[in-house]
């Protein structure tokens, strides 16, 4: 498996600084990466702001639950705790695998609890699909069709109105 994008967020502490903590803790596997994104908290509205991003990264021996664990070691470098009562609470770094290719371009499909691909709510968060379009503007997420086509959908197309990009703040595409 060679490519995936990832969705990265923090709404707790140097929320910024979190989002660095995860291109950094990639490393070389990072391609590029999107603008940053405030955005309202999703699922659970008492709780501060979030910063956004997506990331896409490459790394040929790498599969999906190489990602996963990749995206579990950065959120554990940011020092993030999950608490089991609050699964949409407030965190210092959320990395999610929204999905992952194989070395011929196909789109990687599981099922598996700990890691379904592609993600079973990214089609549903602007979040997720705004940033993602700033790397891959032309990207389709498997099995649902066209980013543009589903941020502009509803019920994606309301909560996308209240997402505010953020040019003052820069995530690097090397570490």
């Amino acid at each position: 498996m060679t490519r995936a994008v990832l969705s990265i967020g923090s709404n707790l502490g140097d929320r910024l600084a979190h989002l660095r903590t995860a291109v950094a803790a990639l490393g070389d596997a990072v391609l590029v990466v999107s603008g940053v994104y405030e955005t309202p908290p999703w699922g659970d509205a008492d709780q501060p702001a979030y910063l956004n991003a997506a990331v896409l990264v490459a790394d040929p021996p790498a599969g999906p639950r190489d990602w996963l664990d990749r995206a579990r070691a950065a959120e554990a470098a940011a020092g993030r705790t999950r608490d089991p009562g609050r699964r949409y609470g407030p965190r210092t770094l959320d990395v999610d695998v929204i999905a992952v290719w194989d070395d011929a371009g196909e789109p990687v499909l599981s099922d598996d609890p700990e890691l379904t691909l592609p993600h079973p709510r990214a089609h549903l968060r602007a979040f997720v699909l705004r940033p993602w379009i700033d790397i891959q503007p032309y990207g389709r997420l498997p099995g649902h069709g066209w980013l543009t086509d589903l941020l502009n959908a509803e019920p994606v197309a309301g909560e996308a109105l209240e997402l505010s990009p953020r040019p003052d703040l820069a995530l690097e595409s090397t570490p």
